[in-house]
């Protein structure tokens, strides 16, 4: 048996292990397609990916694609998601201390700096980009947070803390970043200094930039600026040299940022350039919106879809459960069988003495209780007629018989119940004991089975048996009342009482018995000085 648990231990842990490793493939092959994608579905794959790191327990490379979810918000305005998301790929990350986690914090830290840039959070985009450098290994990247940094501590118009910052990224080897940061480096400085002439770094960054193709708008923006104050002329040829390669680039922020040049610099066709500025602003915007909005829908429907999937596997883990179950069942059940036939024939010999038990105490109750009765008739009238005991005496007997056949008491079920009870107290009044009787009316027993009336019926006998034969009473009081659904009867004599290790010997064993099968309470109080009371009650269903 113990060799099977472990066998069926081994296959479930070698079952999650194999598909771990599938989670995982399939992550890496979401990331693959995303990384490649160019019809815009990156940040659907990068979410899937998350997802199925996530289920595979790669909190790292979950994190990864959370960055690259957050990279790709950024790039079209949707600012504070991005932030967003960037938080919670750190969450992931915080604890880690690996080479690989600390480069993806640094990579998301750069993205909120940017995204806080952009909303003009300034105090924030500093403290993001020095969190970046905090955890960076890589050189490259440093040099570009240096820069990054630098240009931030620009608009907080801090130049000299600029200039220190970007002069640590100028060891770069790679050209279009050199460019960048010669670019802002000359800014720096003619900022700090007006007579600073930064033409020459601005020129050779932009034939960098010219011989490679890319990012010269970075240059014509800053030739522009340089020139608004010194010739509009030359500052309107650079923002128009902007606006066209931004058309020719299909870049919408780049042409807006040129139209703004524009319309302060060329003040005749203000109003067409206005309009048009005002045209493509509204249309950023709104694919703005859109992509908020369609990055939302995607997290939730792949998250709908995850859950769903969630479902069936746990439906199908049921499946697997029960099948197993199954098989343990039908292993065990071999055991089971033999374990029953020795329970089976114990519960035989328990009922057995269960039935040898019940017909003592129907024999004690029946005959016992009912030859005791007679013997106390006898015994209290002095002209009892012998016919009578005969007849008594045979109604014990076919009692007793009734038992050996285990017939039910129907005479009891038509006899009423107030006379019965008043008829068996009244049989042990004798020149020596009185008994009375108060509130024995019919009312008393209206609703109560004939099982239950013969269990108090029985009790009362026994109560009056002990009473004749331990108490010595001259006097016997029974009192019935009911309340609220409630039989209260309270028993009372003047005798010698019983004392408290004696009440459930004998007889008494039986009354308490009997009470607690009618759900119901007895309560012996033999502290009084002379006589004992006893009190009993029951609900009537």
């Amino acid at each position: 048996m113990k060799m099977f648990f472990l066998i069926v231990l081994s296959i479930f842990l070698f079952s999650c292990n194999n598909n771990k490793s599938e989670k995982i493939a399939t992550a890496k092959a979401y990331f693959d397609k995303a990384r490649a994608d160019t019809t815009g579905s990156s940040f659907y794959y990068y979410n899937l990916s998350k997802n199925s790191y996530f289920e595979a327990n790669d909190s790292i490379e979950g994190a990864r694609s959370l960055v690259n979810m957050a990279i790709i918000q950024e790039g079209k305005g949707d600012y504070y998601g991005s932030i967003e998301t960037s938080l919670e790929a750190n969450r992931c990350l915080e604890k880690n201390e690996d080479s690989l986690s600390l480069r993806i914090l640094a990579s998301s830290f750069n993205n909120m700096a940017i995204c806080s840039s952009y909303l003009y959070n300034f105090d924030e985009t500093i403290e993001y980009y020095k969190k970046a450098l905090q955890y960076s290994d890589d050189t490259e990247n440093k040099y570009m947070y240096h820069n990054n940094l630098g240009a931030a501590l620009i608009t907080l118009e801090k130049y000299k803390e600029a200039q220190e910052s970007i002069k640590l990224a100028l060891p770069t080897k790679d050209s279009l970043k050199y460019a960048m940061f010669i670019n802002n480096m000359a800014r720096a400085k003619h900022y700090e200094d007006q007579k600073y002439n930064p033409l020459p770094e601005f020129n050779q960054a932009l034939e960098i930039r010219q011989k490679k193709g890319e990012d010269e708008n970075s240059s014509y923006a800053a030739l522009s600026n340089y020139f608004f104050s010194l010739d509009k002329n030359k500052a309107l040829y650079y923002a128009n040299k902007m606006l066209n390669t931004a058309e020719k680039n299909h870049s919408p922020e780049d042409r807006l940022q040129a139209l703004q040049k524009i319309i302060n610099l060329d003040p005749e066709h203000y109003l067409v350039y206005f309009e048009k500025f005002q045209a493509l602003n509204d249309s950023v915007q709104i694919a703005r919106s859109k992509a908020k909005n369609q990055f939302a829908t995607i997290r939730y429907d792949v998250e709908k879809k995850k859950n769903e999937i969630a479902e069936n596997e746990a439906e199908l883990l049921k499946r697997n459960i029960g099948l197993g179950a199954l098989s343990v069942l039908l292993i065990v059940g071999f055991f089971w069988y033999k374990r029953r036939k020795k329970r089976l024939k114990q519960e035989n010999e328990l009922k057995i003495k269960n039935d040898q038990l019940r017909i003592s105490k129907k024999v004690h109750d029946v005959v016992a209780n009912g030859i005791y009765q007679v013997m106390t008739k006898i015994e209290n009238q002095e002209h009892f007629d012998k016919e009578e005991a005969l007849d008594e005496l045979e109604f014990v007997y076919e009692k007793s018989r009734d038992i050996s056949y285990e017939k039910p008491d129907l005479e009891n079920d038509i006899k009423d119940n107030k006379d019965r009870i008043s008829s068996l107290i009244a049989s042990f009044k004798n020149d020596m004991t009185d008994t009375y009787i108060v509130g024995n009316e019919n009312e008393i027993w209206n609703g109560i089975s004939s099982s239950s009336f013969e269990d108090v019926y029985q009790v009362i006998r026994e109560l009056l048996v002990n009473m004749k034969k331990h108490s010595q009473a001259s006097r016997v009081i029974f009192k019935f009342e009911r309340i609220n659904n409630w039989v209260k009867i309270q028993y009372t004599d003047d005798g010698v009482g019983i004392p408290g290790e004696m009440i459930y010997k004998n007889g008494l064993t039986n009354t308490g018995t009997r009470i607690a099968a009618i759900r119901g309470e007895i309560i012996f109080d033999n502290k009084s000085e002379k006589g004992l009371k006893i009190i009993i009650s029951f609900p009537v269903s």
